[in-house]
């Protein structure tokens, strides 16, 4: 360890101020670190000038938590914690259901609970599960019906075809194209041009949803969670669902479920091990040309970055239509590893962040090939370049 490095530990540990007797400065991380641990563990004046508190505010406390998901692992987060429900009174924000019931439900609060669902007392269960209940509610209402619309026109349009057999004949666009040719004396339409749907099958189209599920990626989560589980009731869809962090977690079959078990199944936080979990999911798709697979994350690989690269390659060489969401929430992409997207963009990968509206129309367009970097500019979405 360079010694620059072991100060600016020591530093972390006594506190900062004229007590640890050290006078290093921090940079803009590791003040957030500072500022996070002095939260909890500052005491006044009494630990090197730190004050400690995270306020009484929901906002405040769900903030802070965020915070300590990016800088820490979730066993280190578990520590923190616990120390601040029993250091700093927040232990009414998880006891008392009074308070719960008045806070105001946000998806950061869905991912807050989410993440603490383990330390939440037996009678506020209940309570959590009606705010999340409430705030998905208020999702779905909000993005189910565009999620739908957009993805079934998508594929009606895709596989629209002018040779259709009886079965699969489009009625009411083949009378509207043959009105012209209507007869009076025989009361009907003698058509010149059938339209029609292609050729019917279980699923025209298959969805893989892989889902970085540490960090700072919980709203990303949350919105993911959403959309997965109404493209999961369009018959023409198959929808995979896979969350991981160091461990992978399949929730296809959850995927029908109700959305808040499905919430309540996720492990937020944790490292990141996206060579691994792209391994998992190349196996489960069986028809590559027809298949959009989606990986939302921050690019910060914890595991092996090369083979990660080369398994991108493989999926996008294979015929894979492959997006690189960096978030999925409405705060954009605020920290991701701008290198490793910057490969992805190489590597033919569209990379941009996108905010759960504009998510419907992104699908649309993904499902008809369409080319995503010229959509997400008229969209105003910045679009991560390659590098030569």
């Amino acid at each position: 360890m360079q010694p620059e490095e072991r100060q600016k530990r020591w530093r972390l540990i006594l506190g900062g101020g004229e007590a640890d007797g050290i006078g290093c400065s921090l940079d803009g991380m590791e003040q957030g670190i500072d500022n996070c641990l002095a939260a909890v563990y500052g005491d006044g004046e009494n630990v090197g000038g730190r004050r400690g508190g995270l306020g009484a505010s929901a906002p405040n406390v769900t903030r802070w938590l965020g915070d300590i998901r990016q800088y820490f692992p979730s066993s280190v987060v578990r520590v923190i914690q616990q120390d601040a429900i029993e250091r700093l009174g927040l232990r009414q924000l998880l006891l008392e259901p009074e308070v719960l019931e008045a806070v105001e439900a946000d998806i950061h609060l869905v991912a807050t609970l989410i993440s603490l669902k383990n330390v939440i007392p037996a009678k506020t269960k209940d309570t959590a599960r009606q705010v999340v209940n409430k705030v998905v509610e208020e999702l779905l209402r909000r993005l189910h019906q565009p999620m739908q619309q957009a993805v079934k026109g998508a594929l009606n349009r895709a596989v629209r075809n002018n040779r259709p057999r009886l079965q699969e004949i489009d009625w009411n666009r083949t009378i509207r194209a043959n009105i012209k040719n209507y007869l009076p004396e025989y009361n009907t339409i003698v058509p010149d041009k059938l339209i029609g749907y292609g050729r019917k099958r279980s699923a025209l189209k298959e969805v893989v949803l892989c889902i970085d599920q540490s960090g700072s990626m919980a709203p990303s989560v949350v919105y993911s969670s959403i959309f997965a589980a109404v493209m999961a009731s369009i018959p023409a869809l198959s929808t995979k669902m896979v969350v991981f962090d160091t461990s992978i977690v399949d929730l296809t079959e959850e995927l029908h479920d109700d959305p808040v078990d499905l919430l309540f199944g996720l492990q937020l936080g944790g490292g990141t091990d996206i060579n691994r979990a792209l391994g998992y999911c190349q196996g489960l798709i069986s028809r590559p040309d027809d298949t959009v697979f989606i990986l939302i994350s921050d690019l910060y690989e914890g595991g092996n970055a090369n083979e990660m690269l080369k398994r991108t390659a493989q999926l996008v060489a294979s015929g894979v239509q492959m997006i690189a969401l960096l978030a999925l929430s409405d705060e954009g992409a605020p920290f991701y590893d701008h290198d490793m997207a910057a490969k992805y963009a190489t590597l033919g990968v569209p990379t941009f962040a996108c905010t759960p509206d504009q998510f419907p129309e992104l699908m649309a367009n993904a499902l008809m090939k369409q080319d995503l970097g010229q959509w997400a500019a008229k969209q105003g979405i910045v679009v991560q370049q390659g590098v030569c």
